[in-house]
């Protein structure tokens, strides 16, 4: 039998096998661990009491609460008496190239690139789900939860299909409480990816919108509608994303960091990441790069 994708330790997630996803139960008692990690986290609440502490201050959960994280979000639990977590995990590779097409679409879009880093969110979206759709999502985190013990290269499809159909019920109790946006603009998605492709270039609004062959106006009009962001600020997000998981995973120096992203200036930089992260560039790395989990 082949050993397992997932191991765990100090209580904390990691993956051993190149497993493109994963979910597991988590039982918490008392407080856990404050943590980060370089992947897409979604825990669902399935049972028992208990806070999460994030950015956004301490939140007593509920059962059906479903809370998703994008990469370098640090957050924990507290008070816990038996708080039953369901985490699913997936890596940003696997949203930037299999589930590269749910940037196209109106809710999974919302729900995994857009919502997150809209309104403030600084990379966090909470919602609940009904009893209904709690019980059917828990039956694909089962499934996912099975194909964890099965070599991945036999079951690459099935791990995304459930994947899939999770997180394509999670979209649409989104949508059900957000104000999620229609189909995004196929400029919108062109933009998107020629910024990822390229942070550490000195973009601006007329290049962007020149390689589109679009005014700048029209552009930003059109982001807007699409991401809840003009395309600098959601350039931004990604800077910041990227800046967190070099520091966690590299030993380059914050300023060396600051320029690989487009940041070469270390104010700015240091300005701009703990806007995103409530915490200097300096304390991330010194608190969570013992306490990270990387996939």
């Amino acid at each position: 039998m082949d050993p397992p994708q997932i191991g765990t330790a100090k209580r904390l997630l990691y993956f051993t096998h190149g497993s493109p996803a994963y979910a597991g139960h988590y039982i918490h008692d008392g407080d856990s661990t404050v943590h980060t990690h370089s992947f897409v986290e979604i825990a669902v609440v399935t049972g028992g009491q208990g806070v999460h502490r994030s950015l956004d201050g301490r939140r007593r959960l509920q059962v059906g609460e479903a809370i998703l994280l994008r990469p370098g979000v640090w957050h924990g639990y507290e008070d816990c008496v038996g708080l039953d977590v369901f985490n699913c995990c997936f890596s940003t590779e696997l949203l930037q190239h299999e589930l590269a097409w749910t940037r196209e679409d109106p809710l999974l879009g919302y729900l995994l690139w857009t919502g997150p880093n809209s309104m403030q969110r600084r990379g966090m979206l909470i919602t609940r789900l009904d009893s209904q759709a709690l019980k059917a999502s828990v039956v694909h985190l089962d499934a996912l939860d099975r194909l964890c013990r099965t070599p991945v290269e036999g079951h690459r499809g099935d791990i995304i299909g459930h994947l899939t159909l999770f997180i394509s019920r999670l979209a649409r109790a989104v949508s059900a409480q957000h104000a999620a946006t229609g189909p995004t603009h196929p400029a919108v998605v062109r933009a998107m990816r020629l910024l990822e492709a390229r942070p550490a270039h000195r973009w601006t609004l007329t290049e962007l919108a020149g390689q589109l062959h679009l005014t700048p106006g029209y552009l930003v009009r059109l982001f807007k509608s699409a991401t809840g962001l003009p395309p600098m600020t959601y350039l931004a997000r990604h800077r910041v994303e990227k800046a967190a998981a070099l520091l966690l995973h590299t030993d380059q120096s914050i300023t060396q960091i600051g320029r690989a992203v487009g940041w070469a200036d270390q104010n700015y930089f240091a300005r701009r990441f703990k806007a995103h992260y409530g915490l200097p560039a300096s304390t991330y790395r010194h608190r969570f790069t013992h306490n990270t989990v990387r996939l």
